[in-house]
């Protein structure tokens, strides 16, 4: 699975969900492109920007630490070209 480049992209559910304090957000990009993924509070405010640069084609991973935020549900976005998602994570300390 791995060894065949993405055709779509892909934003992935992280793992594990809900978390303390550490996460993985695993995503597939299926051309080149300038890429940002960003964690925001429930309130839409950017508390942290995981990726802001140009990245090659396949499947990427990012390690999330929420060690310095408060408890509760975030959600993370991806923004590829035409691309965006968002997905819901629950950080419990």
């Amino acid at each position: 699975y791995l060894l065949v480049p993405p055709t779509v992209y892909l934003l992935s559910q992280n793992y594990p969900n809900p978390f303390n304090p550490l996460t993985t957000i695993n995503y597939a990009l299926p051309s080149s492109g300038h890429v940002k993924l960003t964690v925001l509070n429930m309130l839409g405010q950017e508390v942290t920007e995981l990726v802001n640069e140009i990245q090659e084609p396949g499947y990427k991973t990012v390690s999330f630490d929420a060690r310095y935020l408060p408890s509760g549900v975030y959600t993370y976005r991806i923004s590829a070209g035409a691309f965006t998602d968002v997905k819901k994570m629950l950080f419990i300390k």
